[in-house]
């Protein structure tokens, strides 16, 4: 007999999205459909504010004393440096302290007990739970099965299998923002509307079938339905075909290609990402030609100007070294991106938005 939590992960995501939030807003962030338009673009705000505020001392303090009340749990089985490195050091902006399950070898996991009853351990401890996991959708049940108890506390994705992974798609939405709009993000803090994305080509290359970093920046990107986004890949690794029905119902134009060089002059971003070998079943992937998706300085010479070159990293080939000084790469800014817009999404989280944005309006200008 099914459970309630297998149960509920059997309903309609639309369904599923509304009992991740509480009172109007979100509560758990597990799943890149939870982001609508003006969250989007508030969080991103907010992570602008957030860079610029620690840049200097006093501003610093103020950001360490918003969550010093505040305990996360960093429940990190998937092998991780990035994410793990970027939530570390956005709990250490806001204050927030926080332990950490790397191996599930050095809990009592090894004595038999299942990650469900570990994650209600942690939830009983800590403030919030922020999980990393190889397999899909086990970060959304640990939501819903948390929502369960009497003490509720909120759950953050930090990757899931080849499925999901939400903050890395709000980090690269920002830096896209950034690319896009210049220093015109704060100015949302004023009442003005930012709409850096109408007529925007985004190409999205390589590992499609099991990225999942390109999955969730799709989600995201629906919300800026005059985007046209060119999936390029070999036919073996294409996006996933609930990706395109999902782009079909929020009418964003697409092209699903296998090949890239013929558009890459006519785009403003290219999403690079690598093989995902990991998920192999008997070593298909080194059969299939890649070099063809491959970033080259020669290549970028017929490019745009202002082309933003983009990889959730690691990298392996896909973007020659030579590319990594040409001011058009900004993967290393992604990297630092994501600290900015994982303080930002704790502060959300623990509703302390607010006094960020009051605290920059008095003390900066735009």
């Amino acid at each position: 007999m099914a459970t309630r939590v297998e149960e509920i992960m059997q309903l309609p995501a639309r369904q599923r999205v509304e009992r991740l939030s509480r009172a109007g807003q979100l509560f758990h962030v597990v799943l890149a459909q939870q982001f609508s338009r003006n969250f989007i673009d508030d969080i991103c705000m907010l992570a602008e504010m957030v860079r610029r505020i620690a840049g200097v001392r006093i501003g610093s303090d103020f950001l360490r004393n918003l969550l010093a009340h505040r305990r996360a749990m960093l429940y990190f089985t998937q092998p991780s440096t990035r994410t793990f490195l970027s939530f570390t050091s956005a709990c250490q902006i806001v204050g927030a302290r926080y332990n950490e399950v790397r191996d599930p070898k050095t809990s009592s996991e090894v004595k038999g007990e299942s990650e469900e009853d570990a994650v209600r351990v942690f939830s009983q401890y800590f403030d919030v739970i922020i999980m990393r996991h190889p397999q899909e959708g086990f970060v959304e049940k640990t939501a819903h099965l948390i929502n369960e108890m009497e003490r509720t506390i909120p759950v953050i994705n930090g990757g899931s299998g080849k499925d999901q992974h939400p903050t890395q798609a709000l980090l690269d939405i920002y830096t896209l923002y950034q690319a896009f709009s210049g220093g015109a993000l704060v100015s949302r803090a004023a009442g003005a509307e930012i709409d850096p994305f109408p007529g925007k080509k985004i190409a999205m290359v390589g590992d499609l079938k099991r990225g999942r970093t390109v999955r969730s920046l799709s989600y995201l990107l629906c919300r800026y339905p005059q985007v046209q986004i060119f999936f390029c890949s070999p036919p073996e690794l294409a996006i996933g075909e609930d990706i395109l029905e999902y782009l079909r119902e929020h009418q964003v134009k697409y092209q699903v290609l296998s090949e890239l060089d013929h558009i890459l002059p006519d785009m403003d971003a290219v999403y690079m990402t690598r093989i995902q070998d990991e998920h192999d079943v008997a070593g298909e992937s080194s059969k299939i030609d890649y070099s063809r998706f491959y970033i080259t300085p020669d290549k970028l010479k017929r490019c745009k100007p202002a082309l933003a070159i983009m990889h959730p990293l690691p990298r392996r080939l896909e973007i020659h070294v030579e590319c990594d000084t040409d001011p058009r790469a900004k993967y290393w800014q992604q990297v630092q991106n994501g600290m900015w817009m994982r303080a930002a999404l704790l502060a959300y989280v623990f509703n302390t938005s607010q006094r960020i944005k009051d605290y920059y309006l008095e003390n900066y200008t735009y």
